[in-house]
Parts: C-alpha cells; sequence; structure tokens
C-alpha cells in the first residue's frame, strides 16, 4: 500500500521528520502512571511507531480517515481493535471503547478542529490526566499565554484552571508533507488535580467567553447580559487583565 494522500478538508499535515515525532512520544511523560492513552489523528502512524515502543501506555488511536485506516491496520499492522475510525469530537469515552476511567491525549491535531479538540478535553477535564498535542503555533501560544498578552482567551482561562499549561517547542513547515503555510507548535497539558477550588464549571465558562466576547470593552458593560450587580471586582478591568482566579471569584459572586 503506497503513502496516504493528505487531504485538505480534514486539515491533513503528515509529520516527514522523524526527530520530532520522538520529541514528541517523549514529551508525552505518563504522569499519573500507566494511564490509556489515546492518539488523535495518527495518519501513517509517525507517532504510533514510536508510542507501541513504550510498554507501560496502553494504546489507542482514532482516525476518521479510512485510507489511513487502512494503512495503520495493513501496513504498521496496528491492532485493529485498538482503531477507532470515527470523528474524535464525536466520540463517546466509554466500556464500549475501553476508555471509560482516565487516560491522557496525544496527536498531531488537524489545525481546523484543534480548538474544538481542547473544548472536548475540558468536557472531559475530570478523566484526561495529560495532553500533548502539536497545534498551528499561534494556538499553542494563545493556550499558554497569560494575562496582559494579547494571546490570551478563553481558552486560556478554561483551560488553566484546570491544567498546567507548558509550551514545549516550534516545528517549521518544512517538517511536514505537504507544508502548511504556518509555523507549528507542541504543548504540554498536565491536570492540576487539588490545585483549583471546586466551582461550577458551566457558571465559569459562560463569564469567562462572554467577557472575551467583548474583550475590548470593560467587564463592567462586556458582563451586562449576565448581570446587573453592581460593585462587583475588576468591572473596570478588561477580560485579558484577570487570570483564570480572578474569573472564578467574579464567577462566584455573580451567580
Amino acid at each position: 500500500m503506497e503513502k496516504v494522500r493528505a487531504k485538505k478538508h480534514l486539515g491533513q499535515h503528515f509529520l516527514k521528520d522523524q526527530g520530532i515525532a520522538m520529541d514528541i512520544v517523549e514529551s508525552y511523560k505518563d504522569v499519573f502512571s500507566n494511564q490509556k492513552l489515546l492518539e488523535v489523528g495518527p495518519g501513517m502512524g509517525v507517532l504510533t511507531q514510536y508510542l507501541i515502543k513504550r510498554p507501560e501506555l496502553d494504546l489507542s488511536v482514532v482516525e476518521i480517515d479510512r485510507e489511513s485506516v487502512d494503512y495503520l491496520k495493513n501496513v504498521l499492522k496496528f491492532r485493529e481493535d485498538k482503531i477507532f475510525g470515527e470523528d474524535f469530537l464525536k466520540m463517546e469515552f466509554d466500556e464500549n471503547n475501553g476508555l471509560e476511567g482516565n487516560f491522557g491525549i496525544i496527536g498531531n491535531f488537524p489545525y481546523n478542529i484543534s480548538s474544538q479538540i481542547f473544548f472536548k478535553v475540558l468536557d472531559y477535564k475530570d478523566r484526561v490526566g495529560e495532553v500533548v498535542g502539536m497545534v498551528q503555533k499561534e494556538v499553542g501560544k494563545r493556550i499558554a499565554s497569560g494575562p496582559g498578552n494579547k494571546d490570551y482567551g478563553i481558552l486560556s482561562v478554561l483551560l488553566q484552571a484546570y491544567y498546567d499549561i507548558e509550551y514545549l517547542f516550534s516545528v517549521p513547515p518544512g517538517a511536514f508533507d505537504p507544508p502548511p503555510k504556518v509555523d507549528s507548535g507542541v504543548i504540554r497539558l498536565v491536570r492540576n488535580y487539588g490545585k483549583t477550588p471546586d466551582f461550577d464549571y458551566a457558571k465559569f465558562k459562560l463569564v469567562v467567553k462572554t467577557a472575551f466576547n467583548q474583550r475590548r470593552k470593560m467587564l463592567g458593560n462586556a458582563l451586562r447580559p449576565i448581570t446587573t450587580k453592581e460593585n462587583l471586582p475588576y468591572m473596570t478591568k478588561r477580560a485579558e487583565q484577570l487570570d483564570y482566579k480572578q474569573f472564578i471569584e467574579l464567577t462566584e459572586l455573580i451567580f
């Protein structure tokens, strides 16, 4: 079987640099020991081939592209029962696919759904302990960015409330086939169990999204759609000036 043809509508850019592939695999530290690991979008298995050499990892892969699924089965000889030929964004994590407990996620994430992947991670934040992913560089920088930075946004706040985040390294377009028009970056997220106090995630998310939807306005104006309370803290600041702890405080005061 020949190489898989990259499909533009799936946002496929296959990593061809083996050194970078090994660096990504080694960046997954299995922090919580022997977690199940799900690789998203393995393509032709450039990461998979190294992940299967780590016996402590119970690896499964999810791949929507049928041509890539056939390649993984027939060329890479990856276990068929560990390949889920479906859309990661619509995937349920339960006993039907062996992902009913805690697990980690790794992958060269398609640029066109990378933000959606992280919102899905947040939906399963109590079970996803570690994530290592390659994304568009600006997305990686945004997720890892702190308050006061123009890159700081909704995903930055939501993810930082639950994960310790590190931007690891950048990857040039020439490392891919076909090369994308932008640089890429690899980030690692590790769940900060016990670091963040209990709070209502749905309400927290509503406050953060409402605040950033009008990020140029002061919070007193930006948050009017959800609160008419006066004398709340931070109302003369803009969304990008608050860290996640201040957003949690604000959420609790609003509701």
